[in-house]
């Protein structure tokens, strides 16, 4: 059976606007025929309520200020209202890089965050309105696995994720960034003491003596749309998996909960197909309830009021049978806070929910427009106080360093770690030419740029998954209307981003074997897997490497364009063919480097260079800004700001490795530099 069917008829949902028309033509139909009908069984009484707040994908680039802090304000009205039974959880896609997540890392959010960073704010609103528990999405690993255990990771005075992630489908004990978190023991633990970046397949949330279990599952397509390192996906195969392979790597979790006496049981499900939580429902058996996510499919019951000019796709709750005959609800709200899910369930005492108990009237989801928060009595005011601190100074962030533009780019700059650390990107390419521009204007003999990948810490760039998509796409940034910025401007917010060290510059003097010993010591320890910081990004340079041959002997081909920089007079000069330095003797090139790497960073041999003449462009001990001049996020604004404008923008898509032509590497290509 394919992964996305159609839903079958026999389980489709019905309306309960339709159903309620249905039931009361019936009622009147009985009070015209005298009675004779029998009586309809009474309800089952209800054992247990239990509350369950939700929300999913706050990844669309809406207005999450505005509406993190009104969320918030729904958040605390209804869990005040049951505090002792409420539990509130998340179907993953907490965040997605972009103008809200990458402005928790200025400064001025310190006094919240504790110590800051990309993404953090995002985690901690949710830490502020009590999230207990979320599913793994894929935007949530869309800087892959080292960031993703970075940022829910507590450190220091960064205190992580206060919930685990869940996944039951996914291995994380393959991935090295991730493994140590998902210990198997973290299985069926409370979810309150898998805080600071734990990681697990399902956990357990003790309400008013109730023990609920709580599962998580990812899209089995999640390798082909975001960044997933080393994790397993089970079913494999993607595409090619069917609902019933992925029901089979569920229901393992669900039968360990049940194992010990756990009988009432949420399914966070992150399928980007809401079809697919529809399909799992009528295979799963003893789940109660499946929260949808990453379709932000909008589902509203007949009393709900959407925002204005929208629309729904469904009734809240979707109403299916499990295998077993157990009632199974399925829920889903639109993303970026634009609604809260809120439903009650009713237990019998065999922990069953009794779909008759169901009120609709407290049951919905509810809009965060200020209408929406009219309706309940509250207003923005009303918000969490924490979350609005973080979500205003988030603001504050972004219309101050989003609406600063530097220049434009029509394409995805690839940052991505793993990427830059293993081949030549574009904008590996791009800041080491702005270095190398910068350099020109203070000495116009420097021909070459030399920085490593590891300073280059994130892309500039949207990827983007359309709801119920299974596949993405890397694109320009986003626009920021309120900033005033275009989709495809690259801005302040956006470089200091990606060059978040904002090293100095620093220019010195290489020979032409001392250059070639430079690349070597870059590539040295270059494998198919590799993340080695040191890999190389040049500028003015062209070289072909065979992974194949001995550390210190893997530069086949190296190309100076032009030996003389700005200055004038000179063509490429080969220095290295055939593995042997064949410049003439005595040739010296100048070279800006990062004064981290003439440091001795990442194990460079600068220290031996035999002549350097190194003069660092920003002294020791300044504390460097964007506006720094000499630091490279300045260097690559500047060049962004002469070199491509709106009008002109860069559009030199990345490539793959057999397509580079500054970094040729022999195990992917033929050598493209080497003369006949």
């Amino acid at each position: 059976m394919p992964l996305f069917p159609r839903v079958s008829r026999a389980f489709a949902p019905r309306p309960r606007l339709a159903l309620g028309l249905i039931l009361a033509a019936g009622l009147a139909a009985c009070g015209g025929s005298g009675g004779d009908e029998p009586a309809a069984a009474p309800l089952p009484e209800v054992a247990f309520s239990l509350q369950v707040l939700h929300v999913a994908d706050m990844d669309s680039g809406g207005d999450l200020v505005a509406n993190s802090k009104a969320l918030s304000a729904l958040v605390n009205k209804f869990r005040a209202e049951q505090p002792a039974r409420t539990v509130f959880l998340s179907s993953g896609d907490n965040y997605i890089p972009g103008p809200f997540f990458n402005a928790a890392d200025d400064a001025s959010l310190t006094p919240e965050l504790g110590v800051t960073g990309a993404g953090r704010g995002d985690i901690e609103i949710l830490n502020l309105m009590g999230l207990q528990a979320s599913a793994v999405g894929n935007h949530d690993l869309d800087l892959g696995t080292n960031f993703f255990g970075a940022l829910i990771g507590a450190s220091g005075a960064w205190r992580g994720a206060r919930f685990p992630y869940l996944s039951t489908n996914l291995d994380f004990s393959t991935d090295s960034n991730l493994a140590s978190r998902a210990p198997a023991t973290n299985n069926g633990a409370e979810a309150s003491t898998l805080v600071g970046g734990r990681l697990a397949g399902h956990a357990v949330i003790t309400v008013d003596g109730q023990r609920i279990g709580v599962v998580g599952a990812s899209t089995p397509t999640l390798a082909s749309i975001t960044s997933t390192g080393g994790i397993g996906i089970r079913p494999s195969g993607a595409l090619a998996a069917d609902l019933d392979a992925l029901a089979a790597s569920i229901q393992p979790a669900v039968d360990s909960l049940r194992s010990q006496g756990i009988d009432k049981i949420v399914l966070l499900a992150h399928m980007q197909q809401i079809e697919v939580e529809q399909g799992l429902a009528t295979r799963l058996r003893g789940v109660d309830l499946i929260v949808a996510g990453g379709s932000n499919t909008r589902l509203f019951d007949a009393n709900d009021v959407p925002r204005s000019g929208e629309t729904g796709r469904g009734t809240y709750p979707l109403s299916f049978t499990s295998p077993a005959g157990e009632p199974v609800l399925v829920v889903n709200v639109d993303a970026d806070y634009k609604y809260l899910g809120r439903i009650v369930l009713p237990f019998d005492a065999q922990g069953r929910i009794i779909p008759g108990r169901l009120d609709s009237t407290v049951n919905g989801a509810y809009a965060t427009d200020a209408a929406g928060l009219a309706r309940q009595g509250l207003s923005v005011a009303n918000a969490q106080p924490g979350v609005a601190a973080v979500a205003d100074k988030i603001a504050a962030v972004i219309a101050a360093k989003d609406g600063a533009l530097a220049g434009a780019s029509s394409v995805y700059l690839e940052g991505d770690r793993v990427l830059v650390r293993n081949q030549e990107t574009n904008l590996g390419n791009l800041t080491a030419d702005a270095n190398l521009a910068y350099a020109q204007t203070v000495d116009a003999s420097t021909a070459i740029s030399l920085k490593n990948g590891g300073g280059i810490r994130s892309s500039i760039g949207a990827f983007d998954v359309a709801p119920g998509a299974t596949t993405g796409s890397r694109g320009p940034t986003r626009a920021n209307p309120a900033a005033g910025k275009l989709a495809g401007d690259v801005s302040q917010l956006d470089i200091e981003f990606a060059l978040r060290f904002n090293n100095g510059l620093s220019l010195v003097t290489v020979t032409a074997a001392e250059l070639k010993a430079l690349i070597e010591h870059g590539v040295s320890d270059w494998t198919p897997t590799s993340t080695q910081g040191k890999f190389p990004q040049v500028g003015g340079m062209r070289f072909s490497f065979d992974p194949s041959q001995p550390a210190g002997s893997r530069v086949r081909t190296l190309v100076v364009d032009d030996p003389n920089g700005a200055a004038a007079g000179a063509t490429p000069l080969t220095v290295v063919s055939g593995g042997v330095v064949v410049a003439p003797a005595g040739t010296r090139f100048r070279m800006v480097t990062l004064d981290f790497l003439a440091g001795g960073g990442d194990g460079y041999p600068f220290a031996g260079l035999s002549a350097p003449n190194r003069i660092d462009q920003v002294a020791a001990g300044v504390t460097k800004t964007y506006a720094t001049v000499g630091a490279e996020q300045q260097a690559l604004a500047a060049f962004l700001a002469a070199r491509f404008p709106r009008t002109a923008p860069f559009a030199a898509a990345d490539s793959a490795p057999a397509g580079d032509a500054r970094i040729q590497n022999l195990s992917l290509r033929s050598d493209g530099l080497a003369t006949p």
